[in-house]
This record gives structure tokens, C-alpha cells and sequence, in this order.
């Protein structure tokens, strides 16, 4: 018996291989299905079954194309409705991967077709459940993606206890919990930084397992729940309804553009310019009104969760040799159009003598003298809203860059805005969209709040209402 986590950290994504006998079963693969097929043709084995715990909202699944490669059946659980062909399992339905067996465990909540997969050994012995998004390592499933025709969080909420109490709790202390997601996936709001554990220890640790009622489970679960990013309910609909071969939106994205090229095919399709570089070489020379997301954060869902136009065509900027990467990542969260890169980078189109834009960044001791020379000016703190009232410095605005194309319209073009995230990843996002949307004067806070706490400027450890942005 073999079964594999096979971790993306980038997307907090935990996809599963299993093997016995020669056959394999793949559990939530992402979208590029390569690594899945070398591990079975490594173990001689066969790919069976693609079993998907639900309809995945923060990625688009592999489903599809390692059907079409392998042969599997793809297989969901009850209630589910695709538009391709698929097996849709009845609740306790089993399936034999060599020695080992796979129960069906429909356990709705997250959406209503959530189901958990209890593989059992070649003795009976219940081993280890795969459950999705219904539970994860420290937290459950968030209940607010799927609600339909009357029911609210609430009523999912509810439908999630009673799973997690009749389906899962109780099975043995001793079984493997393997979930969907770790820390960092906004499809729960405390999961822990480890990738699976025993039953019986989240039992003891898991703040929502631990409710004493229904009531209190509800309240615990829908506490505090942010807004989805908007690119969920777009990958959840690709996920049920197929998509692009992730070979033909590679091949259509790998295309290297020289300097003139790339500005007429800029200026032609009006596609959004993505500069993936760490955002401090981005900062000393990029092409003009280009966007900054870079590759070494979690630029995929950050790409989700701003760029709101799936469509829109994107043409990439990437250090030399990550082209294929920056493709795959988007590809992930189904942005399919990138229609090439900038063959050569910012050299290239420096030494074709067009011009690059910069964007101005500042240590933190240089940030407090601005500070006490000058209290009145405006700084913008673009973490999230927890961050924010966990600590700030007084004098900032909460602008969080979750909801930048919300609030861009309060900045005053003539204005010069101080930005600071916790490290320097999204501050500089921030400082890129608004450069690109027309705001001259933005500098960004080498370090963020990070660095800014080694100053001596006040700060506020409590929440407090967010200060107005001043016209």
C-alpha cells in the first residue's frame, strides 16, 4: 500500500496518490496531470479512479485531462452534476484499488456534494479518510460558497455538523486525517500549518470539533467569515462544466516575444502586462503599467483574487527559465490566456531603448524620519483586516489589498501615498495597480510591518475604527 500527499504550498493544496496492486486512485489532482501519470508508470500501475472530494472553488481541478490521458473514471459524490462523464457515487458506495477499498462517506456542508473518502486496509481496518474541505488539520470547511435557493450559511453550517457528527467522529481515534488544504487557503480561516494528523488528536485540538452544540458549532464556524475571493465561484463552475486542455493553454502561453512584439501585441489584444519578479527588482525598472505579482508568494490566488476579468489576456514578465511556471500557476486558477512573454525580460526591452518605469522604496528608518517630519502624510496598510487590528501603527489607513478595485477611487491622483503590507510582497502589488491606474506618487515601505516595528513610531495593539482616507 502507498499513499503519497503531494503538497503545493503555493496553493495550501494537498492532492492525494494511492497505489496497491498495480492500480492507482488520484484524490483533488490539480491541473497539470504529468507528476501523476510518471508516479503510476514508475509503480506499473493504472490509474482507476479520480475521486474529487467536491467542486473545487480555489483551483481548477485535473480532473478532465487525466481522464482523457488515463482512462479513470472520474468520481464524485452524491448530488453532484457535471456536464462531462463522470461516476456519482451513492453514499457508502465502494471501490477496490488492488487490496484496498474506498467507502463513499457523502458528507455535505462545505457544498452539498462534499463527500469524504474512508480507505480501509486489506484486513477492513478503517486506515485514513480524505475529506476535502468538510475538515481540515485545526479548522472545517467554510459554509458560505455553495448556499442554494433558501438556504444560508447558517442552514450549511448546520448540514456540516451533523456530517462531521454522524460520518466522521465517529470512526477510531487512530485514523489518518488527509485534507484538501492546509494554512494559508481562504476555504477556512484557521487551519493549521501541519498537513494531516490523527482523529482523535484534532478531537482534542480542532476549536470546531470541540463545540458542545449544534449552536455553539454554527456561531464558532460563521464567525468572522471574509467575503471569497472572486475567482471561486468562476473555478467551481469550470470545475463541473470542463475546460482548455492545460496542454493547449501551455502551448498558447510559451510563446517569446521580442521587445516590438510584445508592445504591439500589448497595445493590440489590451492584455494586462504581469510582472512576476520579486517585487524589489520589479520596483527599480518595469515596463510601463505593468502589474506586480510575484511568482515567490502566492502569486496564484493574489492573481484570483485581483484580476477580475478570467479572459482578459495576459502577457508575462518572468526571470529567464520560468516562463513554463508563471503559466502553470495561472493555468491552476484557470487564468488560460497568457498569449506570451517578454523574450530577454527588462534588459531586453531597455537595450531596444523603451522606456521602464519605477516605483520609489524606502527602509523603515528612512519611513519614521518622513514620520516625525511629517505626521499628516498618508500611509496606506494593505493587510488584511485581522492583521490590521491585531497591531497597526496609529496613523495609518486600513486599505486591505483583498478589496483594492474597491477602494482605488478614494485616492487622490495628486496625493503621495506611503504603502506597507507585513513583508514587502503585497505592499508593492498595491503600489504597482495604483502606478498603472494613474497614481504617480506611491512609495513603498521596504519590509513592512515587519521592519517598521524595529522604529520607534506608535503603534496600537487593539481595534480600532479605521481611519478615513483624506481627499
Amino acid at each position: 500500500m502507498k499513499i503519497e500527499q503531494i503538497y503545493t504550498g503555493c496553493l495550501a493544496e494537498a492532492a492525494y496518490y494511492i497505489e496497491s496492486n498495480g492500480e492507482a486512485a488520484i484524490i483533488d489532482p490539480l491541473r497539470e496531470v504529468e507528476p501523476y501519470l510518471k508516479k503510476a508508470k514508475k509503480d506499473n500501475a493504472v490509474i482507476k479512479y479520480i475521486f474529487e472530494t467536491h467542486f473545487h472553488a480555489d483551483f481548477v481541478s485535473g480532473h478532465v485531462d487525466l481522464a482523457e490521458k488515463s482512462g479513470a473514471a472520474i468520481v464524485y459524490g452524491p448530488t453532484a452534476k457535471t456536464t462531462f462523464k463522470s461516476h456519482i457515487a451513492a453514499d457508502g458506495e465502494q471501490f477496490k484499488i488492488g487490496e484496498l477499498t474506498i467507502t463513499v462517506l457523502h458528507t455535505p456542508g462545505h457544498t452539498p456534494e462534499s463527500t469524504t473518502y474512508l480507505l480501509t486496509d486489506k484486513n477492513g481496518k478503517a486506515h485514513c479518510i480524505f475529506t476535502g474541505d468538510t475538515l481540515f488539520i485545526g479548522d472545517v470547511g467554510r459554509p458560505d460558497l455553495a448556499q442554494q435557493g433558501d438556504l444560508t450559511m447558517e442552514d450549511m453550517a448546520a448540514t456540516l455538523y451533523d456530517s462531521l457528527q454522524n460520518k466522521i467522529l465517529t470512526l477510531p481515534d487512530d485514523v489518518l486525517v488527509y485534507p484538501a488544504h492546509g494554512a494559508g487557503s481562504a476555504c477556512g480561516k484557521n487551519m493549521s500549518k501541519e498537513t494531516f494528523d490523527t482523529l482523535g488528536h484534532q478531537k482534542e485540538v480542532n476549536y470546531a470539533l470541540k463545540a458542545t452544540s449544534k449552536a455553539q458549532f454554527i456561531k464558532e464556524v460563521t464567525d468572522g467569515i471574509l467575503p471569497p475571493p472572486q475567482y471561486f465561484a468562476k473555478n467551481a463552475a469550470m470545475n463541473k462544466n470542463g475546460y482548455e486542455s492545460f496542454d493547449e493553454v501551455t502551448e498558447k502561453g510559451l510563446k517569446p516575444l521580442a521587445p516590438q512584439e510584445f508592445e504591439a501585441m500589448a497595445n493590440l489584444t489590451g492584455a494586462l502586462i504581469l510582472d512576476t519578479r520579486d517585487p524589489q527588482v520589479f520596483a527599480k525598472g518595469f515596463v510601463p503599467s505593468a502589474v506586480n505579482i510575484g511568482l515567490n508568494g502566492q502569486f496564484a490566488p493574489w492573481v484570483g483574487a485581483l484580476v477580475t476579468d478570467m479572459k482578459q489576456p495576459l502577457l508575462l514578465i518572468v526571470e529567464e527559465g520560468k516562463e513554463e511556471e508563471a503559466i502553470t500557476r495561472l493555468a491552476r486558477v484557470g487564468y488560460d490566456n497568457t498569449i506570451g512573454y517578454l523574450a530577454g525580460g527588462v534588459a531586453a526591452w531597455q537595450e531596444a531603448g523603451k522606456d521602464v518605469d519605477t516605483i520609489k522604496s524606502i527602509s523603515s528608518e528612512e519611513f519614521e524620519r518622513i514620520v516625525n517630519e511629517d505626521s499628516a502624510i498618508n500611509v496606506l496598510d494593505v493587510r488584511k483586516p485581522g492583521e490590521y487590528e491585531s497591531e497597526h501603527l496609529e496613523m495609518t489607513m486600513t486599505r486591505p489589498l483583498d478589496y483594492i478595485n474597491e477602494w482605488t477611487n478614494e485616492i487622490d491622483h495628486d496625493n503621495t501615498y506611503y504603502i506597507h503590507c507585513a513583508g514587502g510582497y503585497r505592499s508593492m502589488v498595491a503600489a504597482s495597480i495604483l502606478k498603472a491606474r494613474g497614481v504617480e506618487h506611491v512609495v513603498d515601505i521596504a519590509g513592512g510591518y515587519g521592519a517598521i516595528k524595529g522604529t520607534g513610531l506608535k503603534r496600537t495593539d487593539f481595534a480600532c475604527p479605521s481611519k478615513a482616507m483624506k481627499a
